[in-house]
């Protein structure tokens, strides 16, 4: 039975070609950031296509200026954040609890899911990329195989990179924390790797984010076209098929760069201050860049980020989303500090980064030596008693 898209919005494409259902994110001149209207269209396309047997697979990709790719998704759209909280608008709620629950229904869709992150995948964007990796292979192949024969063998997605790929995680740069999901997959990268990501927003290429394993496959930026079109010819999607069609179109990744062991040395420290204090000790150019970073960023949102993606190595998604929705009501109404709208460090952020563009943020605390326990342990006590938690259906 063919289930119909119940919402759609003109920034967000969708058709089915084949087997194949298609979407691209369609606001180039924004890269593709994410709106709420986009968020639902999302939503509803693969809720529709999860139910429908003539669906066998779901690919996304974005809509560059000069045409489809090129660019794929730039994260949340954050002067949307910016003026929801200043007029006291609902919908930055609504915002974060669907955005949430979307990356939830990506991570754990039952049919394969292929991404094409060619050009900015930053963010937002990585909510919709990073669950091309299966959350939990066990109980992901068994929902497949209720829904569609051809899924059930594990490794059926892929998280597609090109040359042109720039991935990051940028939120610490406004003072906010790597959400959609990102205190999960980030916990999860080889030898804190995730975390380094997290605390310095810095931006990686194709060959640094194989290696840190936040894509699987790089493809040649000239052929990613026609790697789409092939895609949708395809009649089976099991993990055999998207292999031989991943080797017609595969190309070298550029050289990881990321100096993983300094990386692993240093991060592994317990808390920022110390991670600062063990790169001051590193030789060369990249650790004092590092450090430069790290002391330009918030303070409390570094130590908040840090924590979140501690426990998020312990969590089930489901509950590590959970905590973000927490945390993130938490950014925009820091009670426990009794600072509310723009005395909050995220406003704060977004006002020097985005607003303002002064990129002179007055970070409060200022220093990481004034950061104190009790100011990041608040940001993780839930203002929602469990039963009416906005996210409490994700299982």
């Amino acid at each position: 039975m063919k289930h119909t898209i119940t919402y759609t919005c003109p920034e967000v494409q969708t058709e089915v070609r084949g087997q194949l259902g298609c979407i691209t994110l369609n606001r180039p001149r924004a890269l593709n950031a994410l709106s709420l209207p986009m968020i639902r269209a999302l939503a509803a396309a693969l809720l529709a296509w999860r139910d429908d047997p003539a669906v066998a697979a779901v690919a996304i990709r974005g809509m560059g200026k000069e045409g489809a790719f090129g660019a794929f998704c730039a994260g949340g759209d954050i002067r949307f954040f910016h003026q929801a909280v200043l007029r006291g608008d609902a919908e930055l709620e609504d915002f974060f609890t669907e955005e949430y629950a979307l990356n939830h229904l990506i991570h754990h869709y039952p049919k394969p899911y292929i991404a094409f992150m060619d050009g900015v995948v930053m963010g937002g964007g990585m909510g919709l990329s990073q669950g091309g990796a299966l959350a939990d292979p066990a109980g992901v192949c068994e929902g497949a195989a209720r829904a569609s024969p051809s899924a059930r063998v594990p490794g059926a997605r892929l998280r597609i990179v090109t040359p042109r790929t720039k991935m990051a995680m940028p939120e610490t740069n406004i003072g906010l924390f790597p959400d959609v999901g990102g205190g999960w997959f980030l916990a999860r990268c080889p030898g804190h790797g995730g975390e380094w990501l997290a605390l310095t927003s810095e931006v990686i290429g194709a060959g640094d984010a194989l290696a840190l394993q936040l894509a699987d496959a790089c493809f040649d930026a000239a052929r990613i076209s026609e790697a789409w079109d092939t895609l949708a010819g395809l009649t089976r999607f099991d993990a055999t098929s998207l292999q031989v069609w991943q080797a017609a179109y595969g190309a070298a990744a550029p050289a990881a760069v990321l100096p993983l062991d300094t990386i692993t040395r240093c991060f592994s420290q317990p808390d920022v201050l110390r991670i600062v204090q063990a790169l001051e000790k590193e030789p060369g150019e990249w650790a004092a860049a590092t450090v430069q970073a790290l002391r330009t960023h918030s303070p409390l949102m570094l130590q908040v980020t840090l924590e979140q993606i501690r426990r998020g190595a312990g969590m089930s998604l489901a509950d590590e989303l959970r905590m973000e929705r927490d945390m993130v009501r938490h950014c925009f109404n820091t009670r426990h500090l009794d600072r509310f709208m723009t005395a909050t460090d995220t406003m704060e952020g977004i006002r020097a980064l985005v607003i303002d563009k002064d990129r002179m943020p007055k970070w409060s605390p200022a220093r990481l030596e004034d950061v104190r326990p009790e100011m990041v342990a608040g940001f993780f006590i839930s203002p929602w008693p469990a039963h009416a938690h906005p996210l409490k259906g994700l299982q």
